[in-house]
């Protein structure tokens, strides 16, 4: 077998799964890959609509133009998009799901043990491989929605759904501000990303692990967070 090296380059968002709905944003907060297809604007974790399955979401290229269609604005073949999942505690990932644009297809493989951890990678051909057609065109195009193996798949362009007031939060850390009533204004209104979406029964988890959540100490949590890694 091939084996592919990939090196992270940028990570976002270390989440803890215990609860429905978990989000983490990185827009322009990486200077080395800000405005570059490996650039990860934010990453979703929830339950889905079956209380059964996890939602996961990755969101690239972010302040892509309203209505900039897919050819004006590709996912990268050289960037491999990976969700890792640590199912024990230790913040070290015990399965991965991996993403990565073919031609006009997105191709996945896991969730499975990876072949290595850290910030480098290899594309896990040995595991179970999905893809889906990409879906092109504006966010308000029809969705290419893919089912199998009780998973489901969606790679294309979609409105950024994050909300944030960017120029409150300066003036506010630069003390020009202290009033906190004033309705913020979304700074990413009209402004489209790149998404990876993929939806997959918890069962394929794992038994998680138990007591790291204060609150709920018998319950089994995840710690997640999602990588781009670019072929060397």
């Amino acid at each position: 077998m091939k084996k592919t090296h990939i090196v992270s380059i940028v990570a976002i968002g270390l989440l803890i799964a215990g609860t429905p709905f978990l989000i983490s944003g990185d827009h322009i907060d990486a200077p080395s890959v800000t405005g570059t297809t490996s650039d990860i604007s934010s990453f979703y974790a929830f339950e889905g609509e079956n209380s059964n399955n996890l939602v996961l979401i990755a969101n690239l290229q972010g302040f892509l133009p309203s209505g900039t269609a897919t050819e004006n604005a590709e996912f990268d073949e050289d960037v491999l998009v990976e969700f890792n999942i640590d199912t024990t505690g230790d913040l070290v990932e015990d399965l991965v799901i991996q993403s990565i644009k073919r031609g006009d297809t997105m191709y996945f493989f896991g969730p499975t043990v990876p072949a290595s951890t850290g910030l480098q990678s290899e594309i896990a051909t040995f595991a179970t491989a999905n893809k889906v057609a990409i879906s092109e065109g504006t966010t308000d195009a029809e969705a290419i929605v893919s089912e199998n193996n009780n998973m489901k798949f969606f790679a294309g362009p979609r409105d950024d759904p994050f909300f944030f007031d960017l120029n409150r939060y300066n003036a506010i850390v630069s003390g020009q501000v202290s009033d906190f009533n004033v309705e913020g204004e979304d700074t990413f209104a009209e402004k489209n990303v790149l998404s990876i979406a993929i939806e997959i029964p918890k069962s394929m988890l794992g038994a998680g692990s138990v007591g790291a959540n204060p609150f709920e100490p018998t319950t089994p949590t995840y710690s997640m967070w999602v990588e781009t890694k670019r072929k060397q």
